[in-house]
């Protein structure tokens, strides 16, 4: 059974950076599509990113395009978020979510997804 457990977020000066992680275990996370999403007070649940089993090919949602980057790191079991630039419209609860094992050079949002992070927190705020 895969678990995925995110880590990395806290408090940061628009225009600062943060790396979320997300660590599995119990799988080989390379396997898995990757997504990230994040959750805002009263806000519907937003696709940030995605990345595939084949090529690692990523997908970022328009309001990221260019701030943020996603990656892998198999011989941790790790996929990396790195956040740049950061606005407060960012601020958020990040969650990472794997669908496999399964191989694709296909990746979304709206996709099911079983396996979920608790979450971690990215407040962006001076």
């Amino acid at each position: 059974q895969l678990q995925l457990v995110e880590s990395g977020g806290g408090l940061v000066q628009p225009g600062g950076s943060l790396r979320l992680a997300c660590e599995a275990s119990g799988s080989t996370l390379n396997n898995y599509i990757i997504s990230w999403f994040r959750q805002a007070p009263g806000k519907e649940r937003e696709g940030v990113s995605c990345i595939t089993t084949i090529r690692s090919i990523t997908n970022f949602a328009d309001s990221v395009r260019g701030r943020f980057t996603i990656s892998r790191d198999n011989a941790k079991n790790t996929v990396y978020l790195q956040m740049n630039n950061l606005k407060p419209e960012d601020t958020a609860t990040y969650y990472c979510a794997a669908e496999g094992p399964v191989f694709s050079y296909l990746c979304n949002y709206s996709q099911q997804y079983r396996y979920w992070g608790q979450g971690t927190q990215v407040t962006v705020s001076s």
